[in-house]
Protein backbone atom coordinates (compact mmCIF):
# COMPACT_ATOMS: atom_id res chain seq x y z
CA UNK A 1 0.00 0.00 0.00
CA UNK A 2 1.29 3.22 0.90
CA UNK A 3 4.76 1.70 2.12
CA UNK A 4 5.33 0.12 -1.29
CA UNK A 5 4.96 3.73 -3.17
CA UNK A 6 6.59 5.75 -0.41
CA UNK A 7 10.00 3.93 0.92
CA UNK A 8 10.05 5.01 4.47
CA UNK A 9 9.93 3.91 8.19
CA UNK A 10 7.15 6.42 8.46
CA UNK A 11 4.91 5.24 5.59
CA UNK A 12 5.57 1.71 6.66
CA UNK A 13 4.26 3.05 10.34
CA UNK A 14 1.38 4.70 8.62
CA UNK A 15 0.44 1.17 6.65
CA UNK A 16 0.25 -0.61 10.12
CA UNK A 17 -2.11 1.79 11.36
CA UNK A 18 -4.26 1.46 8.50
CA UNK A 19 -4.23 -2.50 8.36
CA UNK A 20 -5.01 -2.06 12.46
CA UNK A 21 -8.11 0.61 11.26
CA UNK A 22 -9.35 -1.74 8.53
CA UNK A 23 -9.14 -4.88 11.37
CA UNK A 24 -11.02 -2.71 14.06
CA UNK A 25 -13.74 -1.48 11.16
CA UNK A 26 -14.58 -5.60 10.44
CA UNK A 27 -15.33 -5.88 14.40
CA UNK A 28 -17.13 -3.08 14.13
CA UNK A 29 -19.44 -4.12 11.23
CA UNK A 30 -19.80 -7.28 12.74
CA UNK A 31 -20.94 -6.03 16.06
CA UNK A 32 -24.09 -3.57 15.09
CA UNK A 33 -25.58 -3.39 12.00
CA UNK A 34 -26.71 0.22 12.20
CA UNK A 35 -23.12 1.11 12.50
CA UNK A 36 -22.38 -0.58 9.58
CA UNK A 37 -24.76 1.17 7.01
CA UNK A 38 -23.14 4.51 8.72
CA UNK A 39 -19.56 2.95 8.07
CA UNK A 40 -20.15 2.07 4.30
CA UNK A 41 -21.96 5.01 3.97
CA UNK A 42 -18.53 6.61 4.84
CA UNK A 43 -16.54 4.10 3.10
CA UNK A 44 -18.25 5.37 -0.28
CA UNK A 45 -17.16 8.48 0.58
CA UNK A 46 -13.88 7.66 1.44
CA UNK A 47 -13.30 5.58 -1.63
CA UNK A 48 -14.40 8.56 -3.77
CA UNK A 49 -12.01 10.85 -2.31
CA UNK A 50 -8.85 8.27 -2.56
CA UNK A 51 -10.33 8.02 -6.08
CA UNK A 52 -10.21 11.50 -7.05
CA UNK A 53 -6.10 11.56 -4.91
CA UNK A 54 -5.39 8.53 -6.96
CA UNK A 55 -6.24 10.58 -10.20
CA UNK A 56 -4.53 13.93 -9.60
CA UNK A 57 -1.57 11.65 -8.63
CA UNK A 58 -1.65 10.01 -11.94
CA UNK A 59 -2.26 13.04 -13.79
CA UNK A 60 1.18 14.61 -12.09
CA UNK A 61 3.28 11.70 -13.29
CA UNK A 62 2.11 11.85 -16.69
CA UNK A 63 2.60 15.45 -16.69
CA UNK A 64 5.88 14.76 -15.34
CA UNK A 65 6.72 11.99 -17.51
CA UNK A 66 5.95 14.06 -21.15
CA UNK A 67 8.96 14.90 -22.66
CA UNK A 68 9.69 18.61 -22.32
CA UNK A 69 10.39 21.27 -25.28
CA UNK A 70 13.49 22.49 -25.79
CA UNK A 71 14.49 26.05 -25.07
CA UNK A 72 14.11 28.46 -27.97
CA UNK A 73 17.25 30.13 -27.25
CA UNK A 74 18.00 32.91 -30.26
CA UNK A 75 22.05 33.35 -30.28
CA UNK A 76 23.03 37.22 -31.14
CA UNK A 77 26.17 37.66 -33.03
CA UNK A 78 28.00 40.57 -31.84
CA UNK A 79 30.34 42.20 -34.58
CA UNK A 80 33.46 44.18 -33.01
CA UNK A 81 33.42 47.52 -33.48
CA UNK A 82 36.34 49.66 -33.84
CA UNK A 83 37.11 52.16 -31.38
Amino acid sequence: MLSSVIHSDKAIKINIEIMRAFARYRSLLKENESLKEEILKLDAKLNQAFKYLLDRIDALHQKASMPKKPWDIKLIKHSKCDS
